[in-house]
């Protein structure tokens, strides 16, 4: 007899409703696989909401209908494949999307919406048991592009100035906790006063509303017209960005994994020409960077955050919350598979 499992699946593009939580059959651990019962998943504009919506084309493409969204899961592995020598039944994991043939998880092989998944060993990295499943789910999906923003990228040092804006984001809320843990002056931006003092709250020295200030002028009045080391982006607001660029010192560096506000964003390069300015960017990362990231979780120094944890059967709702005018979040949405 097979062995069912409850998962989110959807049949065709197209909104919420497409999403259907229904039986299907668990999946088994093929070489170098492991399966895990999921315990937590998150809910991503870009690599959840808007692949089933069919807007994200170029992932789309690379989709085999019907499928099971879901591309961050953390869970207890439960099975292990030939070939599988670093893991065994019991470890708790989370899963990188990115897999050894290049491609996604969850968006090339069917993802963990879903009470167990099987996943390719080399995308687990194992997380302490003293981190919570729902924070090891957002840390291992942005901590390690933060880390590789901050540090590979930015070579932000103790004692330099860095901007991050979407402090209460969950790229910008890791990038805070971080850069202030490695001995960085912080300041953290967003678009309201609330959001800002998330960023705040989370260990930021300052932080700025520039729906109310300009940029430019708050980070030269908190830096004594001095300016950043580091300017850290993941929205690409084509107003924001260039008052960032404006910010940073001579021979600074902007660093950005995102374009969710533009993706097209002026820039005035008589600023990026005279002040020695580097650009770039970089949406991936090496998942060994999560390890310093959870190293900081179990410590108490790294904190995800997360709007909502709700039951997997819940996640057609929720694609709606984020795809509505009211989904301006604070935090991830989590799904929990454990509680239907």
């Amino acid at each position: 007899m097979v062995q069912t499992m409850k998962a989110m699946v959807f049949k065709k593009f197209g909104p919420p409703d497409v999403l259907h939580y229904e039986e299907i059959p668990m999946p088994s651990a093929g070489r170098n696989q492991v399966v895990i019962q999921v315990k937590a998943v998150s809910v991503n504009r870009v690599l959840d909401v808007s692949v089933r919506a069919g807007t994200a084309t170029r992932h789309c493409e690379n989709l085999n209908l019907p499928h099971v969204p879901g591309v961050d899961p953390s869970g207890v592995v439960v099975e292990t494949g030939d070939g599988v020598t670093k893991l065994q039944v019991g470890d708790h994991v989370s899963v990188t999307m990115m897999m050894p043939n290049g491609k996604l998880f969850g968006i090339a092989c069917q993802g963990a919406n879903s009470e167990f998944a099987a996943v390719p060993m080399e995308c687990c990295i194992k997380i302490p048991k003293e981190v919570p499943m729902a924070d090891a789910t957002v840390i291992a999906r942005h901590g390690p592009v933060a880390h590789n923003l901050l540090f590979n990228m930015g070579r932000l040092q103790a004692g330099q100035w860095v901007l991050i804006l979407g402090a209460a984001g969950n790229l910008g809320s890791i990038g805070i906790q971080l850069a202030k843990a490695a001995g960085a002056h912080v300041i953290g931006a967003a678009s309201s006063a609330a959001k800002a003092e998330v960023g705040k709250r989370l260990g930021a020295d300052h932080s700025v509303d520039y729906s109310n200030s300009n940029l430019a002028e708050a980070v030269a009045d908190i830096t004594g017209g001095d300016g950043v080391d580091l300017f850290y982006d993941n929205i690409a607001n084509p107003e924001i960005c260039p008052l960032g660029l404006k910010s940073l010192k001579q021979e600074g560096k902007m660093v950005t994994a995102g374009a969710h506000g533009g993706p097209v964003v002026p820039v005035d390069f008589d600023v990026i020409y005279h002040n020695r300015l580097t650009i770039m960017g970089n949406p991936r990362s090496n998942p060994k960077d999560a390890l310093p990231c959870f190293d900081a979780a179990a410590k108490g120094q790294l904190k995800a955050v997360i709007d909502r944890i709700v039951p997997l059967s819940d996640a057609p709702l929720m694609h709606g919350l984020l795809e509505s005018a009211d989904g301006q979040s604070v935090g991830k949405i989590i799904l929990d598979p454990s509680q239907g």
